[in-house]
């Protein structure tokens, strides 16, 4: 008996020659093809299905690349078929190889984009799609872990048909995501879509995992109704996953040596119902060779360029024609202006009873300031300041809204604007809101005294022009949910209600559901009174999750909805949403200077200019009104100025400073704000007093305000009486004769034998009526607080100003909790018992720039 080695051996040699044959016989069926039973049947059949294939996919679709000039148009619509080869039953019988895609399923190669026919085949197929396609309506997005298969569709980019390939798994996983929320599985209905998303998977990057390979199952079986389709070269995946089932829904294309075999499409076998055999084309496809990177750039080029040509439209024809009058419209029973184009035809959103407010969604590089531009443009245009009024808002740091107001270039403005805020606090909503909901009772209470009678009766006989307040940025408001960001929710509601009926109307806008969960709601909530919803790219949130209608919009789209969001039919065919394309005005600047010169020119006899709020400003003590009133002698009383307030009249705020028991300011705060805010306060006190009729001792004891308040001291003396003492000389100063002021630098650097604690808390409560009053800084809190008399009221001592201080330092003082967070160049002055203090943006140092 042979012993185990020879067994081996023997073993061995078999396996060797079996290999061998095996590998021959796989050479010899490779160059075997399909062999037709009858040739001139094929002959018959070849001819009847090349006249079929020129209607079912005429030009781009399925003619040959090398007879296509890179101008030859699109059809009218996707291509329902679209040519991968030529079959050839025959060498001399051959015909165009189509298989269904867009509108019926998808297509799997055997192997992806490493072997040169699977690159060359993706690139025809891919290119033959979008030039086929209405440019626009297919947009692309691509995976390719296999090599560069679509360097050539670059300038496609730039348009947003077809953005960088992702190269790994976390770009393949941030494309899954997109597809998956086209088709937003779990909704309860299909999703139909005025666009088509085709993805293609040149090759799986490593790492991919099953995962993964689930996502794409899970998309391929429902991403037709939809309006998704997929193109996967390499599936099944080699390796481990070699025997995953074939993709759901998918022409399945296996590349053999010299030719390819292609399966039976979804549904529709090409045998015919019952068909016997193994399936599939009977008969070998020679796929369509690599199109060349000419002929793409080409086609790129031109479809890039109708895109763009497609969505430019200009600001002037949104607005009225330049030969008509200006102000031809009346606002009473609403407001209207175009918006936007949708396929030819303008597209008109306005304000009325039933469409009072607007949410506007989308990116900041979406053309949302482009839109809101647009509107309130087309708004001035049509409507005079006797019909409508405006207000706008802008709480991010850009400057919006310049194209209405004056500059330093140009002094003209937009007459119908009232107020103007950009980079605006909080508080600058709260106050206007608080204006508007006060002109909403004004309104109610004039209908009320009229006899019930409605806005539009009520414009008979008095001026009420609609008011329209835009506040773009909306969500940054929202950010800290802050009491003051409740306070303007609380307000938002009120007001949203209340306006619609008395022409006040609201405009949101920002990024994503604007911070207030604007999906659906039900009408009687306050996202219900906001019918109008405008979705830019990336602004899909403000439509319900069942509206996908803003999935993949391009910047310069927007659809706009007035049902609240919903939706229904698809496209044009809703009554309540419309696709439309919009300019950017700043691409014609000329159009917008033009317009704004022949509203100044028409402004009424004694409009004056918008008050502007800017929050990156911090305004001047010389040119404050109430200042230059002072050194006119206009002004009441003495008093402290301190800044202006964060409010829509930009008020001065004061710190009157009567003969009255606790009629001093004590400003709070470690740096060198609060000395400076300190010095503008001295400084303005003196203006209000003929010269030489007040005192003002300067006490510099805090370290480094020395040369601070010897400035200060040579800028008083020009007008009033001044002395500069130390700490020991503050006690004699208490004495002398009033109206005198002790402006010290640094109260709590005092010792208690310098300054005892009783004597000063006598002079804060005690001086004003003799006519001394105290301005001083207190660098910690401590050390005021300490004043305060057991169940005291801080308002009988002094006026309380903070300056970087939190709120939580401050709760010593005012004996209950604070609500404030300090912000740059912002101050908070407590004058009187109220619960909330007065935030200002403190006037600028003397030489600091405004």
């Amino acid at each position: 008996m042979a012993g185990p080695k020879s067994r081996t051996n023997r073993a061995a040699a078999l396996h060797r020659r079996a290999a061998a044959t095996a590998v021959a016989a796989a050479g010899v069926l490779d160059e075997t093809r399909p062999a037709p039973a009858d040739q001139r049947r094929q002959y018959e059949l070849a001819d009847r299905l090349r006249t079929a294939a020129a209607v079912l996919a005429p030009g781009w679709a399925g003619a040959p690349l090398d007879t296509l000039a890179p101008d030859t148009p699109a059809g009218e619509e996707n291509p329902p078929f679209v040519r991968v080869g030529t079959a050839a039953p025959l060498d001399d019988a051959r015909f165009p190889a189509l298989v269904p895609l867009l509108g019926t399923g998808h297509l799997t190669l055997d192997v992806d984009a490493r072997e040169p026919r699977a690159v060359g085949l993706l690139r025809a197929v891919l290119l033959r799609l979008l030039a086929a396609t209405p440019a626009g309506c297919l947009l692309v997005r691509a995976v390719d872990g296999a090599g560069d298969t679509f360097a050539s569709f670059a300038p496609l980019a730039d348009a947003g048909l077809l953005p960088p390939p992702a190269v790994d798994v976390a770009g393949l996983r941030a494309v899954l995501t997109e597809a998956e929320q086209w088709v937003s599985p779990g909704t309860g209905r299909p999703r139909r879509h005025d666009r088509t998303l085709l993805l293609v998977i040149a090759g799986l990057p490593e790492l991919t995992g099953p995962s993964d390979l689930a996502r794409i199952e899970a998309l391929a079986a429902q991403g037709r109704p939809a309006g998704l389709h997929l193109v996967v070269a390499g599936w099944p995946p080699p390796g481990p996953y070699a025997a995953r089932p074939p993709l759901p829904e998918a022409t399945r294309l296996e590349l053999r040596t010299a030719y390819a075999l292609l399966g039976d499409p979804p549904g529709s076998p090409f045998g015919g119902p019952g068909g016997d055999g193994p399936g599939g084309l009977n008969s070998p496809v020679f796929v369509d060779e690599d199109p060349g990177p000419d002929l793409i750039g080409q086609v790129c080029r031109r479809l890039a360029a109708q895109v763009e040509e497609g969505s430019r439209l200009c600001l002037a024809e949104l607005l009225p024609p330049p030969e008509e009058p200006l102000w031809q419209a009346g606002s009473t029973d609403g407001l209207s202006t175009t918006v936007g184009d949708a396929n030819g035809r303008p597209v008109t959103v306005g304000f009325t009873e039933l469409t009072p407010h607007w949410l506007v969604s989308g990116r900041s590089d979406a053309g949302r300031s482009a839109f809101l531009t647009n509107a309130l443009l087309g708004l001035a245009a049509r409507y005079g300041p006797d019909e409508l009024v405006l207000h706008l808002v802008d709480l991010g740091d850009g400057e919006s809204f310049v194209e209405f107001l004056q500059t330093e270039r140009d002094r003209s403005w937009v007459p119908q604007v009232r107020a103007a805020a950009m980079a605006a606090d909080p508080e600058y909503v709260r106050d206007l809101f608080d204006q508007l909901a006060a002109e909403t009772r004004r309104r109610e209470e004039a209908g009320a005294r009229a006899g019930g009678q409605r806005y539009a009766q009520l414009r008979e006989h008095q001026s009420l022009p609609r008011i329209v307040c835009v506040i773009d940025n909306f969500p940054l408001l929202l950010a800290t949910r802050d009491p003051v960001a409740a306070d303007v929710l609380a307000r938002l509601d009120g007001l949203a209600r209340a306006g619609r009926a008395y022409g006040i109307h609201l405009v949101l806008a920002g990024a994503g559901d604007l911070g207030i969960g604007a999906g659906p709601a039900p009408r009687d909530s306050v996202l219900g009174q906001f019918p109008v919803r405008v979705a830019l790219s990336g602004g899909g949130a403000v439509l319900a999750p069942t509206n996908d209608a803003a999935a993949g919009l391009p910047v310069g789209s927007a659809v706009v909805n007035t049902a609240g969001g919903l939706g229904g039919p698809r496209g044009a065919t809703r009554g309540h949403e419309r696709l439309v394309r919009f300019p950017d005005p700043h691409d014609a600047p000329e159009t917008i200077e033009r317009l704004r010169h022949r509203l100044f020119e028409a402004r009424p006899e004694g409009t004056i200019p918008p008050v502007v709020f800017a929050g990156w400003a911090r305004p001047l003590l010389r040119n404050d009104p109430r200042l230059r009133a002072a050194l006119a002698g206009r002004a009441g009383g003495p008093a402290a100025l301190l800044g202006r307030a964060v409010d829509v009249a930009r008020t001065t705020v004061a710190v009157p400073l009567d003969p009255v028991a606790g009629r001093n300011l004590a400003v709070l705060g470690a740096g060198t704000g609060a000395a400076g805010l300190l010095a503008n306060a001295a400084r303005s006190t003196a203006a209000h007093h003929p010269p030489g009729a007040a005192r003002f001792v300067l006490a510099p004891l805090a370290e480094g305000s020395a040369a601070l308040a010897a400035g200060l001291a040579t800028e008083l003396a020009q007008r009033q009486r001044v002395e500069t003492v130390d700490a020991a000389g503050l006690l004699a100063a208490m004495d002398g004769d009033g109206p005198a002021y002790l402006v010290v630098f640094g109260v709590d650097l005092a010792t208690a034998e310098e300054l005892p604690v009783e004597r000063l808390r006598t002079l804060l409560r005690e001086g004003p009526p003799t006519g001394i009053h105290l301005l001083g800084w207190w660098r910690t809190v401590p050390p005021f607080a300490a004043l305060l008399e057991p169940d005291g009221e801080v308002d009988k001592l002094a006026a309380v100003a903070a300056v970087d201080v939190p709120g939580a330092m401050l709760g010593a003082v005012f004996g209950r909790p604070v609500e404030w967070r300090p912000r740059p160049d912002r101050v908070v002055l407590w004058d009187g018992p109220g619960e909330r203090g007065t935030v200002l943006v403190p006037f600028a140092d003397g030489e600091e720039p405004a």
